[in-house]
């Protein structure tokens, strides 16, 4: 079973870039995206044999997330209980037989850090909601988490010690999901690999010279950990600021 997640960065624009050739080449099972930056009925997405489940974000032009799917889900939300407490279109998560599948946009510290306690206070939320989840069935977690975790994660961790996206704070709070049963897929296969990430500046070059963050990725249940088959980074497609990140999991999730 193949699964994918890309922040998109707008999925009109990202569609004139090649998002259809991509999305027909991978033939996942489910595709996740982030940054869908539109409202409903402002794209008509024709992808044959997938369910499509969209989270639109009240502000317009903004964040919003979506899945599409080969897979019927069992039930669909969106945000985490009240919907009227997530306006942003930031979650959406699929119950299947055997697991539950997430997406998520995690919100940004900002440059200035002006909202990282909000940062903070969204983390704490979404680790509890796992966890309940876990105690159900296992959970798959995707998405642009805004976070690298690992100096090997960014091409400059030095000079990017304390920035939005590699604060004491926010690594921590990856630590601590990690800590509380889950596995990075990516680490778990490949603790020591380095120069692999999934977004890059749009400043000049710095893509060519692959001076990047990984902070997109698949996070397991780690009693799913059996079942991770590979983990990767796309760093060859284009069409956005960041990457696809992909994993396969052998059998499917709905024979485990």
């Amino acid at each position: 079973m193949k699964l994918v997640s890309w922040n998109v960065n707008g999925i009109r624009a990202c569609v004139k870039k090649g998002f259809l050739d991509y999305f027909k080449e991978i033939d996942a099972d489910i595709f996740c995206i982030q940054e869908s930056k539109l409202q409903e009925g402002q794209i008509d997405l024709e992808l044959e044999g997938y369910y499509q489940y969209w989270n639109y974000a009240l502000r317009k032009g903004y964040s919003g997330t979506a899945v599409f799917t080969k897979h019927k889900p069992i039930s669909v939300s969106y945000g985490i209980g009240d919907a009227d407490s997530e306006p942003e279109g930031r979650i959406i998560t699929l119950e299947f037989e055997h697991v539950f599948l997430i997406t998520v946009y995690t919100p940004n510290a900002k440059r200035d850090l002006s909202r990282l306690d909000d940062r903070l206070q969204w983390e704490d939320k979404i680790l509890k909601y796992l966890l309940d989840l876990d105690k159900v069935k296992p959970v798959i977690l995707c998405g642009d988490l805004n976070v690298a975790h690992q100096e090997i994660d960014l091409k400059n961790p030095k000079s990017n010690q304390g920035n939005s996206g590699f604060t004491i704070e926010e690594r921590g709070k990856m630590t601590s999901l990690l800590d509380a049963g889950f596995i990075d897929s990516f680490r778990f296969l490949y603790p020591d690999k380095q120069d692999v990430y999934t977004w890059w500046s749009y400043m000049n070059k710095v893509r060519e010279r692959n001076i990047g963050w990984r902070i997109d990725y698949f996070i397991l249940s780690r009693k799913l950990a059996n079942y991770l088959k590979d983990s990767q980074a796309h760093c060859h497609v284009f069409g956005s600021d960041h990457c696809p990140v992909f994993i396969e999991l052998e059998p499917s999730f709905n024979e485990m």
